[in-house]
Parts: C-alpha cells; structure tokens; sequence
C-alpha cells in the first residue's frame, strides 16, 4: 500500500526489536486480522522492509511504508537518540505529534522511546508527569501497575495523578466501570508510609475516585488480585515488575526440574499436561506484553524488544484499545473532575 498521507490508527517501529523488521511484520500480519479497519503507518529502512512486507498480504493491505534510514540501537544512550532526526522510532513519533496518527508501537530501545515521546509528543497539560503502566496477571484477574521505572522518585501529586491516569486505563484494558485503586506501601495501616504517600491517599480519598480507593496495599496484594489499580513511585513499581518476573521464571524452571527429575515425575507430567498447558497460557508472558506510557499527547506503548510475533500483536491490541475507547478523553475527563475538588496542588519539582 503506498504512503497517502492519511491519518493512521497507529505508527509503527518497523525496525525496533531484537528480531526486527521480522518479527514487527509477523505481528502486524495477525494484528490485521484482529484490527481489519485500522491502519497502520510502518516507519522503516525500504529495503529490508518492503519486499518482507509484501509477502504478509494481510499487513501490506493494511500498512503505508514510509523510509527511514536510521535505526536506534538497543544500547544508544537516550540523548543520542535525540539527535537521529532519520530514525524509525523518531519519523513514528514525529507522525503522532504532528497528529497523523493516534499513537505508537515500538520494541526499541526504551529509554530512547520514553525520551523522544516525552519531548516530542509532550505530556498532556493536565499532568505532571507521565507515568510506565503494564498489566500483569493475579490470583482474580488482570491487574494494572504503574509507575514502573519512569519516575524514581514521586511526590504526593504525582501518585495522585498515576491513580487517575490507572484509573481511566483500567477502564479502557481491562474493561472495568469501577476499578478499585490502592497505594503500594509497607504496610495498609493509616499511619504507615512517609508523608508524601499519607497525603496521597487523603487527597483520594477525598476525590472523585474516593469510593474505589482502597487505602495502602502491600507488596503480596498484586498478585493476591486485591486491587485492579496498584499505584506506586517509578522506583517500587520496578523493583516489583522485576520481582514478579523472576518469581514467574523460577517457578517456570522449578517445574522443569520436577517433572524431568525420574520417571514417575514424567509420568506424573502426562497426567498433568492438561492443566500445565492452561496454567502456561495463563501466565504466558505475551499476553502481557507492551508497556504503556501515559499521560501524553498520544497513545505510546513499549513492546518487549525480545517478544515474538504474538507477542508483538498483543501490543498493538493495547494500543488499539487505547485508541478506540478514547483512552485520553477519560483521563482529561479524570482531571477535570479532580481539579473541581481543588485538591491538587502544583508540583514543586
């Protein structure tokens, strides 16, 4: 499909990824069949791109290939990734700040892709700061996460204003009228936490989202499924996501080990295939895959740069999703609603 100029669903990082622009058009190929009325604007080098797209019939009829002739490497320092004005991930995102397309998907480098959205897309005028957000699994059903790397350090406005953003983004990927939020703390006593997590929690408690706040939550609540919105500094929440990704591949391999450790084990495994394949799926990390930046002018989502093509889809069904249900509209709608209550004070940072 030739380049028209239209305006696009979502621009796409063709050459973002471990296994790019392969991988990014093998996901595009099940995405078309997922998102048939969407279009796509693929930002990549013409040569490795355009005859492996023309291979994928479903992604050519849908995608518009434009050249870019550089590409961020996975190891490029942030602010030299700035200065590539001919980069993929720099031409997609200039595509959604100059308003030709609604959001991005990328597998590159993420400090360069949070660095280039943050100063060209910029954040949306209601908030402070943008925040990392991603969904992972729990004992009830998906819950949202955020901030998980892009703020260490957070004042009382700030998690505030990650609860609103949760809010309206658990209302758009998961499906929920009234998610419930919590504050990540040390323990849920009142009393518990330093001061800027204290009055946090009394400005929730006093606003609009004051009837789904559920107080302070501890670290065994994400996945205990206690809450849909778990809200914390940049700081916690990546040392949490860590966590909980080293506790999945550690009971992953302790499996492994069990049910290869004699023959009655791999017996054992045979008559708990059926079971072991739901639990796999169930937890199977591409469903989980694409990390979103909110709170800019545009939809931004990070795909893992080692996914695979399913992987790289369910991506792009996130940035879908915020796309369609108007994910930015709720969040103004959010923040107006807060700011009647003239509860947030200005950020001192």
């Amino acid at each position: 499909m030739a380049d028209t100029g239209s305006a696009f669903s979502l621009a796409i990082d063709a050459m973002g990824g471990d296994a790019a622009p392969e991988i990014v058009l093998d996901g595009l190929e099940l995405a078309a069949e997922r998102h048939p009325q969407a279009r796509f604007l693929l930002v990549g080098d013409e040569a490795r791109v355009g005859g492996a797209l023309a291979r994928r019939k479903r992604a050519a009829r849908v995608c518009s290939l434009r050249h870019a002739p550089e590409v961020v490497s996975g190891d490029l320092k942030p602010t030299a990734a700035l200065r590539m004005r001919g980069s993929s991930m720099r031409i997609a995102i200039d595509a959604v700040a100059a308003g030709e397309a609604s959001g991005i998907v990328s597998a590159g480098n993420t400090g360069a892709l949070m660095a280039l959205a943050k100063i060209v897309i910029k954040t949306m005028p209601e908030i402070d700061r943008p925040a990392l957000a991603a969904i992972g699994p729990s004992a009830r059903g998906d819950v949202v996460l955020l901030d998980l790397g892009a703020n260490v350090q957070c004042d009382a406005r700030n998690l505030v204003e990650f609860a609103i953003m949760g809010d309206a983004f658990a209302r758009v990927a998961l499906g929920l009228t009234t998610p419930s939020i919590g504050l990540l703390n040390v323990g849920s006593e009142e009393l518990k936490g330093d001061d800027r997590v204290r009055a946090a929690a009394e400005i929730l408690r006093d606003s609009h989202v004051g009837t789904q706040f559920r107080g302070f939550i501890e670290g065994h609540d994400i996945t205990a499924g206690t809450v849909d919105v778990v809200v914390t500094d940049g700081f916690t929440g990546n040392v949490a996501l860590k966590t909980g990704e080293g506790a999945l591949k550690l009971m992953r391999d302790l499996l492994r080990q069990v049910f290869t450790s004699s023959v009655p084990a791999r017996l054992g495994y045979l008559l708990a295939r059926p079971a072991l394949d739901r639990l796999r799926e169930w937890m199977d990390p591409r469903r989980y895959n694409g990390a979103i930046l909110l709170g800019l002018n545009g939809v931004v989502v990070k795909s893992h740069g080692g996914t695979d093509a399913l992987g790289f889809a369910h991506a792009v069904d996130v940035a879908m999703d915020m796309v369609t249900h108007g994910y930015n509209d709720r969040i103004k709608d959010g923040f107006d609603r807060l700011a009647g209550r003239n509860r947030l004070a200005p950020s001192p940072n």
